[in-house]
């Protein structure tokens, strides 16, 4: 050290902390920008099976609506190829997937 020089640490200047602060607010952003495109991508190739096997696993109650125009509604117990089998009490119901129409989770 020379005489009468202070150390200086350069990663402590006040310009640098505002610059990281900055990167790391857009880095952040970025992110959160990227999550979100990532999921909308997800949900734009996501069938109806796809979403009802989602629901089986958060053990979600459903309202279907079907081609005939009944409403069905219970909790999605299980999800074949094909098929839904819909718990309503005591009552399974199965229904063909292709015959469905609109789904609404609860």
């Amino acid at each position: 050290m020379g005489e009468g020089k202070a150390s200086v640490d350069p990663f402590a200047h006040p310009d640098l902390q505002r610059i990281g602060r900055s990167m790391r607010i857009r880095l952040e952003e970025t992110l959160d920008a990227e999550q979100h495109a990532a999921r909308s991508a997800a949900r734009r190739r996501m069938t109806l099976r796809d979403r009802l096997l989602e629901s089986e696993d958060r053990n979600e109650r459903v309202v279907l609506s079907t081609s005939d125009g009944h409403v069905y509604q219970g909790v999605v117990d299980a999800v074949g190829i094909d098929h839904v089998v819909l718990l309503d009490g005591d009552i399974d119901r199965y229904l063909a997937i292709s015959h469905i129409v609109t789904m609404e989770a609860r």
